[in-house]
């Protein structure tokens, strides 16, 4: 023990079971505005991506103060609503804790803003987990640009080819593989067969040993 350089974890969705609430809050949020999203439109436009992208995708063109100003509003919304210790991803603090009896590193890498961040991280207690967390303003390319991922790994000064990532929506794998580490999908959002591009696909975190993620590096 062992090959594994760091373990690098997406937020929404891979800790938490957010995803609902934030599909609820985007709701509300464009209904707001005199807008419709769609389940569809949820998963190809909006979910793994930062507000930077998704909101533009979905308002049309506006102006960058603009936009600035709806994803505060929109974040706020989720804040206000989301209590993070009623969702954690079953198994994730024990996953958590054999990482780091194992000296193993641990980043996260969300396309969330750090204050949703601080949010889930501080209120899970877990924040002193992780050597290094990365949130949407520490990229200029989101997820399924691999940047998240070279930095992630970057930030720790491993190479991503020995990184195991978790992550949970399309965008994030192929951001992930993209960046050249083994990539595991949490299956919260999209199914098995949808994650089929991951090298090992988990429904939570109960009962997964390192010696199994360890295997995918060999």
């Amino acid at each position: 023990m062992n090959n594994i350089a760091a373990v690098i974890f997406d937020m929404d969705g891979v800790i938490v079971h957010s995803n609902p609430t934030h599909k609820t809050t985007i709701n509300e949020f464009c209904t707001k505005y005199g807008l419709k999203v769609s389940d569809e439109e949820l998963r190809e436009k909006v979910y793994g991506r930062t507000n930077q992208d998704w909101i533009p995708a979905v308002f049309g063109d506006i102006t960058q103060e603009k936009l600035d100003e709806l994803a505060d509003e929109k974040e706020q919304m989720f804040r206000d609503v989301f209590d993070p210790n009623e969702h954690e991803v079953s198994g994730i603090i024990d996953f958590l804790d054999r990482l780091r009896d194992n000296d193993i590193k641990m980043v996260v890498a969300t396309s969330a803003p750090a204050d949703n961040a601080d949010h889930i991280l501080k209120g899970l207690g877990i924040e002193d987990y992780f050597d290094a967390v990365l949130n949407s303003s520490h990229v200029k390319k989101s997820k399924p640009d691999p940047e998240p991922y070279l930095k992630a790994a970057k930030a720790v000064d491993v190479s991503p080819k020995d990184c195991i990532v978790f992550e949970d929506s399309i965008s994030g794998v192929q951001s992930g593989l993209g960046a050249g580490a083994k990539v595991v999908g949490v299956a919260t959002t999209h199914s098995h067969q949808e994650l089929d591009a991951c090298q090992l696909v988990v429904d939570d975190f109960d009962g997964l040993e390192i010696s199994e993620i360890e295997k995918l590096l060999q």
